[in-house]
Parts: C-alpha cells; structure tokens; sequence
C-alpha cells in the first residue's frame, strides 16, 4: 500500500467500528465517542442482550448507526460468527478493538489447567485470530486496537492469568504492527491502570484486597481514570492524527506505573509535596 492509499482510512463520519465487549464500561464508551462524530459501531456481546441493545439505542440517539451482535469470543466458533456477521452487515471494516476480557483472580498456586486455558481463549486468542478477521475485511487499511492493564507490566496479588495474557498481548500487537503495516494497518495497544468501572470495583471487592483510597493515594493524580479518558485514547489511535504510530503501548494510568517505593504518601512531613508555587511565593 502506497502513501497516497493510506489516506483512504475512514474518517469518524464514514467509519465502520467493531468492538468487542461493547454493552458496558470503557467498550460502551468508545462506541458513542464514535457514533458521535457519524460512525458506524457494531457492539458484540456475550450475555446481556438488554444491555447491547440499549447501547445501540443510544449509538443512534448521538448520531451513528450500530448492531449487536451476541457471540462469545472465547470460543473459535464464536470469532468466526461474529466477523461472518460484520462481513454481512457492511462488507468491510476500519477499526477492530478488542475490548472483551474475563478471568479467574487466584493465586498461581490454585489455578488449575482450566483455568489458564479459559483464560489464554478469552484474552489472547480472541484477539489473535480477530485481528486475522479484520485484516480480510480491512480494504482501505484500518486500526487495530487491543486493550491491557497495568499488570502486563507489575506484579500484584490475584491478577497473574490475566496480566500474563495482557503481556502477550502487547507483544502481539509489535508483531502485528510490522506484519500488517504494507496493508496499511497499524495496531497498537492502550494499557489502562486504575479506571473507574465495574471491573476495577470488582477486583478491589475481593475478599483480602486493600482499601482502594489507600491504592489511589499512591497514583501521581490521586484519582481514578474514567472509561471515556480511557476511550479518548483509544478514538485517537483510530483517527488520522495517529497515522505513523504503530506497534506502541500507550499507557493511561495517571503516572501509576512510573512511581515505586517509597511513595509521597508514605512520607514523612518533611518530604510531602508542597503546595503549587506562585509568583507571590
């Protein structure tokens, strides 16, 4: 694909959206983000159809178009069912985010094979052989998004399944990124670290774990990120401003992973930040 072909990538207005884990949280998000600017978003869930549907519904109120689509992406049928439907709802594709992910919070030591399989399906496969999908159907180039966490790269109690998938696929989508860059795609990934959503209030619901205010404390910005904080990052590496990024994890955790021990928070008075400084100071 030559320069002149890369700039036939959809805009926002002519875009046609498939992401996957869309009836709620950071997926949701996206998709009106989208759909406000005229896209076209198909919302693929696994359960709750109430749910995509309202998305939808919502889709069209701001302006875009959608259809749901029930398929469960852990399961290689289910990939295939779900691009089949993509395929005969518009016959192409620009953007493939994929969204959707589950797992069992343990200790390594009580995971059993079922365990590491389920999650190896839900998390990384459905994203490898997505992303294989989207290519065929990606004619005038396109941008293949994954999202991760912050435990693809720190360690902490309960999240090993899936922030070792999580890694892998951020190594993934390097390997994507060169392969698929003569179609015209890139692929990138946004690592997302403590973000306001049902699964963050799950996590830090389980039995043992720290009270959360004391976790966000030791976050440079002292707060929660938001699933549309989360969502404008990813809308800009689907828009053209994004053209020559490629292969990248792009990290939205308010400084979460660039502090370590010993923490502001912790300190004493005589280290606590000071306040701002003016000019009068």
């Amino acid at each position: 694909m030559n320069a002149e072909q890369h700039h036939d990538h959809a805009t926002d207005a002519g875009s046609i959206s498939l992401i996957t884990g869309a009836s709620r949280g950071i997926g949701r998000a996206l998709a009106l983000t989208l759909a406000r600017a005229g896209g076209t978003v198909i919302v693929n869930y696994k359960t709750n159809r109430d749910l995509a549907e309202k998305t939808v519904a919502d889709i069209e109120k701001a302006g875009g178009q959608g259809l749901a689509v029930r398929a469960d992406v852990e399961t290689t049928e289910g990939v295939t069912a779900l691009f089949g439907e993509v395929a005969r709802y518009r016959g192409r594709l620009d953007h493939f985010v994929a969204n959707a992910a589950a797992s069992v919070f343990r200790n390594i030591v009580d995971l059993g094979p079922h365990h590491l399989d389920r999650s190896y399906a839900m998390n990384l496969r459905s994203f490898v052989l997505g992303a294989q999908e989207a290519v065929k159907l990606m004619d005038k180039g396109g941008r293949i998004i994954a999202l991760s966490s912050y435990g693809s790269i720190r360690a902490y109690p309960m999240y090993a399944t899936l922030g070792a998938m999580k890694a892998a696929i951020e190594a993934w989508v390097r390997f994507m990124a060169v392969e698929f860059a003569p179609y015209g795609i890139n692929v990138n990934a946004v690592n997302g670290g403590l973000i306001a959503s049902d699964s963050l209030e799950f996590f830090y619901g389980l039995k043992g774990m720290p009270d959360m205010r004391g976790v966000l404390d030791r976050v440079p910005a002292r707060r929660p990120g938001t699933v549309q904080e989360m969502a404008d990052a990813i809308h800009f590496l689907l828009g053209e401003g994004s053209a020559y990024i490629t292969g990248q994890t792009l990290t939205v955790d308010g400084g979460l992973s660039i502090v370590s021990p010993p923490f502001f928070a912790d300190a004493g008075p005589e280290l606590r930040l000071p306040p701002r400084p003016t000019r009068d100071s």
